[in-house]
């Protein structure tokens, strides 16, 4: 602490033995939370942690808001809503179904179960697993192996191929591709029933609905002790701690603590107490700033020689706590010498960028993937983590999956499912020239810009995690078998200087021939369409482009139901005094889809 801070140490100290602990009778929050308690269906009695309807927030703690709606009890957690379907005080725990697959084993958004570790957690005493739920799937042939657990589903307006796997026969699903796979915890019995071949779809809407038991965590020593003194337990929203309501007033923990029959003030021997702590404080706080200036070139030197091990160890304990914190939903972990044996030493290169090398592999069920060796050092790994978070949160058909990852000390790798057409960039042409396979119809670039436009879409406003993409550009939207387009590089915060805004103007706004070549009368509409979507999502006012929902809404609409964009400002010299052409550039109007 430095020296000047020390008397106005010394003073907050003073002031603070002559504010009062509260100046008033708090026995109305006594009263309040006493006797108001929740009730839903056949679940009554519900008191603390809980709150919620007619159960001031002050009662309960936060997070453990709960609503009830036609006898049906539901609690949200970390942006998915659950029915409870029972509650035990005795040992803080809920049975919790997920709402969106009550009764439907077709969700609108296909998002895992995820929980909010800080204050709830997977029972301890369960003995449950989880089941897989895979919808949109490919098949060339049927399977007899996987037809048993096959149930029906709409995905996106359309009868799809879907079916269901549990732990004992997840091996079925390997070579298949589909469109989302969400995993859900069910009891054991229910997921060892579910993995019989004679099992039905009857038995698994039956698991979902069963729901599984999950653990809170509120305070619950401090609520214990507060409830054996007489008090009732509950939260201060203004200070965020703890607070225990009494007959008087309100406690810090329990109804015997600061009491002195006075309304609330401290007595005489507790400022007595706090002063001398503080003076205490002050003089070894003056004390250890003198050692610490002493001592502070060979404690610097100390930390100097420490500070690799402490960073090294600082990175294995941020890939523990997220792989703890994940459980069975975090992407498969890899070790060095397996991503060796993966890419064969590192063999076929892919592609090079900005923050590491791509590599060609394959895993040893023999699925293809690329593998990105990061160059990046951000020191103890912490923002490599948080982007596997990130990327493992999502599940989208646009979307790269991240299937797996490598963190050991320095090195760190991704490991994503490979697209073997490679990147949009390779497809588009430049300079005027073409390469031998630069070619796409129209109709399929705009098959792309739409499914671009999705995947954005799903990210801003799908995914549990609302996500930003800084750099979505030619190279980071990849192409698969069938040419369905995939967002990758998600986290990345510096944009290519060949996309600039100025660069999809120009190409934009200027007569492309070799392009115009690609227009017919059949697809006018089309090109017209995206060329109106596309200048209105590089608008240089934010405020004046659309939402990635709408960008979908108008691409997939009529061109009579898009309105004109405003003519942006440009600061470029090169446009000044050029007129607005109504022939734009069809491969600039793709490029301008994806950049929104």
């Amino acid at each position: 602490m430095d020296a000047k801070l020390l008397p106005l140490t010394l003073i907050i100290g003073l002031v603070l033995l002559a504010i009062p602990s509260c100046v008033c009778q708090y026995d109305q929050q006594y009263q309040a939370c006493s006797r108001t308690l929740l009730q839903c269906g056949n679940i009554n009695e519900i008191g603390y942690p809980f709150w919620g309807g007619n159960r001031n927030a002050s009662c309960g703690y936060p997070g453990f808001e709960l609503n009830c709606q036609n006898d049906v009890l539901r609690l949200n957690i970390s942006s998915t809503v659950y029915r409870v379907r029972h509650i035990n005080n005795t040992t803080q725990t809920l049975r919790v179904a997920r709402d969106d697959l009550w009764d439907d084993t077709c969700p609108r958004i296909f998002t895992n179960t995820s929980l909010n570790f800080t204050i709830f957690n997977y029972s301890s005493t369960a003995n449950d697993q989880n089941i897989t739920l895979h919808y949109g799937c490919n098949i060339n042939q049927t399977s007899t192996a996987i037809s048993p657990y096959n149930f029906s589903c709409s995905v996106n307006g359309a009868i799809s191929w879907n079916f269901f796997l549990s732990r004992e026969n997840s091996g079925l699903g390997n070579g298949i591709t589909c469109a989302a796979v969400i995993s859900v915890p069910v009891n054991q019995t229910a997921a060892s029933a579910l993995a019989m071949p004679t099992t039905s779809t009857n038995l698994l809407q039956d698991a979902l609905n069963n729901g599984f038991p999950i653990q809170w965590f509120a305070d619950n020593d401090n609520c214990n002790r507060c409830v054996r003194s007489g008090g009732v337990c509950g939260y201060n929203q203004n200070s965020g701690s703890f607070s225990c309501y009494c007959s008087d007033r309100t406690h810090e923990f329990t109804c015997d603590d600061n009491r002195n029959g006075k309304g609330g003030w401290r007595s005489v021997w507790q400022k007595y107490v706090i002063n001398v702590l503080i003076w205490a404080f002050v003089i070894i706080t003056v004390i250890a700033f003198l050692i610490r200036k002493q001592r502070k070139s060979r404690v610097l030197d100390q930390e100097s020689e420490n500070l690799p091990e402490k960073r090294d160890q600082e990175s294995k304990n941020n890939v523990n706590k997220f792989l703890l914190t994940h459980g069975s939903l975090a992407p498969k972990r890899y070790s060095y010498p397996e991503i060796r044996e993966i890419t064969k030493s590192f063999n076929e290169k892919l592609g090079q960028g900005g923050y590491g090398i791509v590599y060609k592999g394959k895993l040893p069920d023999g699925q293809l993937v690329a593998v990105k060796v990061l160059t990046e050092d951000d020191e103890n790994g912490e923002e490599f983590i948080n982007e596997v978070a990130s990327i493992s949160r999502t599940s989208h058909v646009n979307i790269v999956n991240l299937l797996g990852f490598c963190h050991e000390s320095k090195k760190r790798a991704l490991i994503y499912e490979y697209m073997p057409n490679k990147s949009l960039d390779k497809f588009i042409s430049k300079s005027g020239s073409h390469g031998p396979d630069a070619h796409l119809e129209l109709e399929k670039l705009f098959d792309i810009a739409v499914g671009v436009a999705r995947g954005l879409e799903y990210l801003h406003r799908g995914c549990n995690t609302r996500i930003v993409h800084f750099d979505i550009k030619p190279q980071n939207i990849l192409l698969d078998q069938d040419f369905c387009p995939k967002i990758s590089e998600i986290e990345a915060i510096q944009s290519s200087e060949d996309y600039v805004l100025d660069k999809i103007y120009e190409h934009a706004l200027l007569k492309n021939k070799e392009l115009d070549d690609l227009i017919t009368e059949e697809n006018e509409e089309t090109a017209r369409k995206m060329s109106l979507v596309g200048l209105w999502c590089i608008q240089t006012a934010p405020s004046e482009r659309p939402s990635m929902t709408k960008v979908v809404e108008m691409l997939e609409g009529s061109l009579q139901s898009i309105q004109i964009p405003p003519k942006p400002f440009l600061s470029s010299p090169w446009l000044s005094g050029r007129q607005f052409s109504s022939s734009l550039s069809v491969n600039a109007e793709a490029e301008n889809s994806t950049e929104s």
